[in-house]
């Protein structure tokens, strides 16, 4: 039950957006309805066998949607062709998790074990744990703050299973075992997740008031189209995207073809890289429009962030 999902702005940037699903919960349905392209749909498991790719425009963005085919129980360690499909998932910007509106946290915690069996972890972020390995020295454990499991002991013995003995550790935070686990890894990815509930068509209002409640979560029916609306703006926000239009020297701002940045990647110099590489190497300075700027319009340097909906007009040597 998963879609992937990239996004596709001007100047050829990406992001990926991936489907997950169990076997036969509507993800072909709202692929078909969603982004108007056709993934086979039966009324039967493992309808879809390959990759679907589909791109749905939204606020000036394509975002792309992989309909991956459904996984098992037991994908993590290769049934039903699960590490080719879950490897997929790890290369994706956003993750949405089709779920059957019926069933959604047994599927759930199924599809979330076999994703961390792969190292994928879901509306996570990278633990805050100093590691460095050394040549010498033993461990050096420092502790910034009360621990509630770690402790100098268990640390060298996580430590002594991966054969270092030499190393210096900073736990930020109160971490856990898994999280010191991770870190020594250092071949986890961290990826966004929307949890996609479909046929709420067959719940009632006061169960619906209730799914509105959890964390990460778009109730929708594919079939029937209903509160799309709000997967695509929930889309929008867990891909974390923002739009810059671009204005020409005496012409109006271009409202239609917007260029869209990741708003941790939202300086001038970024901007220039989106639009031609060469630009960069050209540039002068720019002239923002726009909540980022102290006045309309500010004359800024290549390190100015923009914010979302930002007018820039790029001005090259001569």
């Amino acid at each position: 039950m998963w879609f992937l999902a990239r996004f596709f702005a001007a100047a050829h940037t990406h992001e990926k957006v991936h489907k997950l699903r169990f076997p036969s919960v509507g993800k072909s349905t709202l692929l078909c309805n969603l982004a108007g392209v056709f993934s086979e749909v039966a009324a039967y498991e493992f309808t879809t066998l390959t990759t679907v790719p589909g791109v749905i425009r939204y606020k000036g963005a394509k975002i792309q949607l992989l309909d991956l085919p459904g996984i098992i129980e037991g994908a993590k360690d290769g049934k039903g062709r699960g590490k080719q499909v879950i490897a997929v998932a790890r290369t994706c910007s956003l993750i949405l998790m089709v779920l059957d509106v019926m069933k959604p946290l047994q599927h759930k915690r199924l599809l979330e074990y076999e994703l961390e069996g792969f190292g994928i972890r879901l509306n996570k972020q990278p633990p805050n744990i100093g590691f460095k390995r050394k040549e010498k020295g033993g461990i050096n454990l420092t502790m910034l703050v009360p621990q509630s499991e770690l402790d100098l002991e268990l640390v060298k013995s996580i430590l002594a299973e991966y054969r270092i003995h030499n190393a210096d550790v900073t736990l930020r935070y109160d971490a856990t075992s898994e999280d010191l686990i991770d870190v020594i890894e250092g071949n986890r990815v961290y990826v966004p997740c929307i949890y996609v509930l479909n046929k709420i068509d067959q719940i009632s209002i006061e169960e619906l008031d209730i799914i509105y409640r959890i964390p990460h979560t778009v109730p929708i029916s594919a079939h029937h189209k209903w509160n799309f609306d709000d997967l695509l703006e929930k889309i929008w926000e867990y891909l974390n995207l923002i739009r810059i239009y671009t204005k020409p020297k005496g012409q109006l701002p271009d409202y239609s073809q917007p260029i869209v940045l990741n708003a941790e990647r939202n300086s001038i110099e970024d901007l220039c890289m989106k639009i031609h590489k060469s630009l960069q190497k050209d540039f002068k300075c720019a002239l923002v429009w726009g909540s980022s700027a102290k006045h309309n319009p500010q004359r800024v340097g290549r390190d100015h962030i923009v914010n979302d909906e930002d007018v820039v007009q790029v001005i090259k040597k001569v």
